[in-house]
């Protein structure tokens, strides 16, 4: 992270001399710590009389990344990942001994490497269409991992299709005034009284506030927004209140005073990071609703919606919707899988059967690239507004304003 929070600027430093070295063993590094990690955590989790596991009992090793990030590990130039027509060195790895990646066990281990599907979707996408059991279903279902990029998948287990938009670092922390990681005392929840618009906010942990992480700032917009506080364009109305005021960035709101917090300012948000906030959630919209349009489908015809990663795993349903970054479907047909690729790397590690299937799934999946399509673009400026430019889409937030405009 200390070369870049995004793939794009871990590519660029890849590129420069020694780039890729670097990079290659800081990944290494990194993994070679998970391994000693679960090495001392093994005794007491199986409960062994025997002493702990030793590194030569390991036989086995499955690696499910982004494409970036297995090109990193396999120390294959990544410059072509980000430069149309976008197409990386390779997507099909084949199994390795695990030392000669770098990694501390034994000439025996095998690395299994999950296989990408582009230079955006990647293994970890795959492994978490295999982990969600999306492949296996007849439910016509979307698989969508939000993160810096978000990766969109549609079908079930007669086709697959699937594509890749930049999202930004906002719902990561990233391009947010007070922005952070989701560790403890980042805000995660918020309400607001109708009457004073006084806050409430709910911190990771209980601790004083220190800013505001992913899922926070996904909820502070969307109860502004409901509430009358800003307008479809994101911007604030003009309310005569101690919470709105003129900062360095336009107008914000004063999420919480000094004094509340582990901090020595006020902790706001501002205009510029509700702009960055719905260009995140607008790229995310456009996405899925230019895939769909892409496989001749419409929104209502999905049968279940699936949301895996680490953000994923916490949105709140009637904010994603409120404001426009999930299409407005019954919160019955969305499954959280948490971290899918996990799951799906645990699952080939174990079964034979499930890496059997891993090819047949990479066979049937086809990458759409969103950039090359106009449909997206267009279909992208009409998300830049809180829902939507078309409320049509949008029936029961439009329904809930209008009660609380007329309360």
């Amino acid at each position: 992270m200390s070369y870049g929070e995004d793939v794009i600027a871990r590519i660029i430093y890849a590129e420069k001399p020694e780039g890729l070295v670097v990079m290659h063993d800081l990944v290494v590094e990194s993994m070679n710590g998970i391994v000693d990690d679960m090495l001392r955590k093994v005794e007491p989790l199986f409960g062994l009389n025997n002493g702990p596991v030793s590194r030569d009992e390991i036989n086995s090793i499955t690696i499910a990344g982004n494409t970036t990030m297995m090109h990193l590990l396999l120390q294959l130039e990544p410059d072509s990942i980000r430069r149309a027509p976008y197409v990386p060195v390779s997507t099909f790895f084949p199994p390795m001994a695990a030392d000669d990646l770098g990694l501390d066990l034994a000439h025996h281990c095998v690395a299994l490497l999950y296989p990408s599907i582009s230079s955006y979707v990647g293994g970890d996408v795959v492994a978490g269409v295999m982990g969600s059991g999306m492949y296996r279903t007849q439910l016509l279902t979307l698989f969508l991992d939000v993160g810096t990029n978000a990766e969109i998948v549609i079908g079930n287990r007669d086709w697959l299709a699937c594509a890749a938009c930049s999202a930004g670092p906002a719902f990561e922390g990233g391009g947010i005034t007070h922005g952070m990681r989701a560790v403890d005392g980042a805000i995660s929840d918020f309400s607001i009284d109708p009457d004073t618009l006084e806050p409430m906010n709910v911190t990771i942990n209980e601790k004083p506030p220190l800013g505001i992480c992913g899922s926070g700032l996904l909820i502070i917009v969307a109860t502004l927004f409901e509430h009358g506080v800003l307008n479809q364009s994101g911007q604030f109305n003009d309310i005569d209140n101690p919470r709105i005021r003129q900062g360095k960035s336009g107008m914000e709101y004063v999420l919480a005073w000094q004094n509340e917090c582990a901090t020595d300012y006020d902790i706001v948000i501002n205009e510029v990071d509700i702009d960055n906030f719905i260009r995140a959630k607008g790229a995310i919209f456009a996405g899925i609703t230019t895939l769909l349009e892409q496989v001749g489908l419409v929104v209502g015809d999905l049968e279940q919606i699936i949301l895996a990663g680490g953000f994923g795993s916490y949105i709140d349903l009637d904010s994603a919707m409120g404001v426009g970054l999930l299409p407005e479907v019954d919160p019955a047909k969305v499954v959280y899988v948490g971290n899918g690729s996990l799951m799906g790397a645990w699952m080939s590690e174990l079964s034979n059967h499930i890496r059997k299937d891993v090819v047949g799934v990479v066979r049937k999946m086809t990458s759409f690239e969103l950039s090359e399509l106009t449909d997206f673009k267009d279909k992208y400026v009409a998300s830049l507004f809180l829902p939507h430019t078309d409320m049509a889409l949008f029936p029961k937030v439009t329904d809930r304003r209008t009660k609380k405009t007329a309360l």
